[in-house]
């Protein structure tokens, strides 16, 4: 389902055409000490912002399309992702 209103998609996946971190109110933040390499995050990730950083065994999100939604934080086993408020 996509709902367009003012020029703005809001559909599962619009991010990567909208950045949307500057409306953001919490972030997830990796603990890259903690982070078992197992991918939840990417996966459950509903905007496909977070990904495996090349040459590492961790992940990341990239903040300027993270909506701030917390799932990967919530799924994450070794609790590696915490998020946290937004400075502004």
């Amino acid at each position: 389902m996509s709902i367009q209103k003012y020029n703005l998609s809001v559909s599962p996946g619009s991010t990567k055409s909208n950045k949307t971190g500057g409306w953001r109110t919490f972030r997830p933040v990796f603990n890259h000490d903690k982070c078992v390499g197992c991918g939840n995050c990417e996966r459950v990730c509903p905007e496909g912002v977070c990904f495996a950083v090349f040459g590492k065994k961790y992940f990341e999100c990239d903040l300027d399309y993270c909506k701030g939604c917390g799932i990967c934080a919530k799924e994450c086993p070794a609790g590696a992702i915490k998020m946290e408020r937004e400075e502004k």
